[in-house]
């Protein structure tokens, strides 16, 4: 078996693309386009790049960016009176603080400040809870994108079996509640789970976010599973230059699983174009406006 590579990049153009198309009604319906604000604190060369993409992407889909660079020196006092105003704001749809933030700020401190109708980060403890209790929340963007390749890839999930490896906040947790309110039976396994390879040997559905290099054998995938990747990192890959690879090792797992997503190309490219999405979905809420189809 060689399995379907499930192309990120291409589904993301697609969202984003139906984004645009939500912003520009929004639009014409209330006179201004869905505002996300972007707060980036401290000049960490991968958060740099990653609040000009967004702010691209924003652009790109027809939606105004804000963004907000502070010194690395800032406190979390300013931080937070900086995120009361954007809440104030009522052309501030959404409201994102890159991490990670310098180590004189408290950072659950400040998602908690957020206002969780803005929160397109998924972050808040508000939002959390929703999600768990089967209500609508904003949801953390890596696991939301994850679920949309999945559906796209297999439709109907219920009763699959699925394992999350990983437990974060930020992408762990979250995917596991996204499935279960797919009706799959879900395990989340983590460092110190017993017999890790086993478990995940009996997952129709793969999802791995640990951060460890190609942690994932191909002997751990069940035949014609489905297998998404949420690893990115970076490996030498001699003569001083390095690679991408993810959490699984893809050349091997690909002869097993029935579907697999690339690192990169994969998850990646979900993850600005679901934080598009949520926004326009948190602009349309926060006005009481109807919930855009298709989004």
């Amino acid at each position: 078996m060689t399995a379907a590579v499930i192309d990120g990049k291409a589904f993301a153009q697609g969202l984003r693309g139906r984004v645009a198309e939500a912003a520009a009604r929004f639009e014409a319906e209330t006179g201004r386009t869905p505002g996300l604000a972007v707060v980036l604190v401290g000049e960490d060369p991968a958060s740099s790049v990653y609040v000009r993409s967004k702010g691209k992407a924003c652009l790109e889909a027809g939606m105004e960016s804000l963004e907000h660079r502070l010194p690395e020196t800032t406190s979390q006092a300013d931080l937070i009176a900086l995120v009361e105003a954007l809440n104030a704001d009522p052309k501030v749809d959404g409201i994102l603080v890159q991490l990670p933030l310098p180590k004189q700020i408290d950072d659950k401190a400040v998602i908690a400040a957020i206002d969780p109708a803005k929160d397109v980060d998924g972050f808040h403890v508000v939002n959390a809870g929703r999600l768990a209790v089967g209500e609508d929340a904003l949801v953390p963007c890596t696991p939301l994108g994850c679920l949309m390749l999945l559906k796209d890839q297999l439709g109907d999930l219920s009763g699959k079996n699925a394992v999350v490896i990983g437990r974060s906040n930020i992408v762990g947790k979250p995917m596991a509640q996204l499935l279960l309110g797919e009706s799959c039976t879900v395990t989340i396994a983590h460092s110190r789970t017993q017999d890790l390879p086993d478990v995940v040997r009996r997952a129709d559905i793969v999802v791995a976010a640990v951060g460890r290099p190609e942690m994932v054998k191909a002997n751990w995938i069940k035949p014609g599973a489905v297998v998404i990747d949420v690893g990115i990192n970076r490996v030498e890959a001699g003569e001083g230059k390095t690679r991408l690879v993810g959490d699984v090792a893809y050349d091997e797992a690909a002869e097993i699983a029935s579907a697999i997503t690339p690192v990169p190309g994969g998850v990646g490219p979900m993850t600005i174009a679901v934080l598009l999405r949520n926004t326009v979905v948190a602009a349309r809420a926060r006005l009481g406006l109807a919930a855009e189809a298709g989004l």
